[in-house]
């Protein structure tokens, strides 16, 4: 792409982007201001169970913190030799990302509190909130790390940082580590508060426990054993756990809608087993049922869609098509120092 071409699709990306906001905060305020149905959504809900609660807890964490060792693994493995010193700013970063998602939970639990009066309104908020990122996050994924560059910009990033020097390339390497584990845990808070206001932080804190113990076996395999990780297979199961999470909150969220009055209910014609409410969300009406169909529809569409964009339409046209990666891109890096 020409430079000028890159300076004009800047300006139309940003506005794409300040529209579909501006779209969402309209749709926050309506349903902060709403009415609701005659019955309340606490009595209404069949609640999930405590290991229920711990079990979804964990898997959100582990999701979010395998795709963090993933980054941080791929990030920091050409720092060796010379240049091994420099991992320290970028370790410091990544803990500082850590301490920086634990104080984002309690903003959150203060965001919560202090907007307390909207009552079950804000169970549905948080969860509309929560499945907009998931799908953003799932479309990022697909196109520009599954058919695309195995985090290339942390790569080039990371390459110009270390050609320079001084305080400035510190600070930098600082803020490398920092981005490479923040946005992962910003995402753990988010998707975590509809859980909370649904069971309590002692429950769902059980969850981020075993989420954080599995995590850092991932962790310990990776950094201190030196295992070689198995990125495709790793690439698929994060991919798979992203679509999973993404179908289980649309149910979720579609219930509290309908128990809130802002969604019809009209029940099936069979029966389905009373335990795929608990563990994965999935209630016996159409409207639910649809839901979750879309969004399983768009976990496949936005595979199909970037195999499309990455591979097969290049392979037309006779040019270099993007593969799967079977490993991060350190070689060039590695070659370059």
């Amino acid at each position: 792409m020409s430079a000028p071409a890159a300076r004009r699709r800047h300006p139309t990306r940003l506005a794409w982007w300040l529209a579909g906001l501006g779209v969402v905060a309209g749709l926050v305020y309506l349903m902060a201001t709403a009415s609701t149905g005659p019955m309340d959504p606490t009595e209404v809900r069949g609640q999930q169970s405590h290991a229920t609660v711990v079990f979804n807890s964990a898997i959100i964490v582990f999701r979010e913190g395998l795709e963090a060792v993933l980054i941080f693994a791929a990030v920091t493995a050409s720092l060796v030799g010379a240049n091994r010193e420099r991992r320290r700013p970028v370790v410091a970063g990544a803990a500082t990302a850590f301490a920086a998602a634990i104080g984002t939970w309690f903003l959150a639990q203060a965001l919560l509190d202090a907007f307390s009066s909207l009552g079950p309104r804000l169970e549905a908020i948080t969860g509309f909130l929560a499945i907009v990122v998931l799908l953003l996050v799932l479309n990022w994924f697909v196109h520009k790390v599954y058919w695309s560059e195995w985090i290339g910009r942390h790569h080039r990033r990371r390459r110009r940082l270390l050609a320079a020097s001084g305080a400035g390339a510190t600070i930098g390497l600082v803020a490398l580590g920092f981005t490479s584990v923040y946005r992962e845990g910003f995402e753990v808070v988010l998707f975590l508060q509809s859980l909370q206001l649904q069971a309590g932080s002692a429950t769902v804190l059980e969850g981020v426990a075993l989420g954080l113990a599995g995590t850092a076996a991932v962790g310990v395999l990776t950094f201190w054993l030196h295992h070689k990780l198995p990125y495709r297979k790793m690439l698929v199961l994060t991919g798979v756990l992203i679509g999973v999470v993404l179908v289980v909150m649309t149910g979720g969220t579609a219930l509290t809608f309908q128990d809130l009055g802002w969604l019809p209910s009209h029940p099936l014609p069979f029966s389905l087993p009373v335990w795929l409410g608990p563990w994965f969300e999935i209630y016996p009406t159409y409207e639910t049922i649809a839901c979750q169909v879309v969004a399983a529809g768009f976990v496949v569409g936005s595979y199909v869609l970037a195999k499309h964009l990455k591979v097969r339409r290049p392979q037309r046209r006779g040019e270099p098509a993007a593969v799967r990666p079977d490993a991060p891109p350190i070689e060039l890096g590695a070659q370059a120092f």
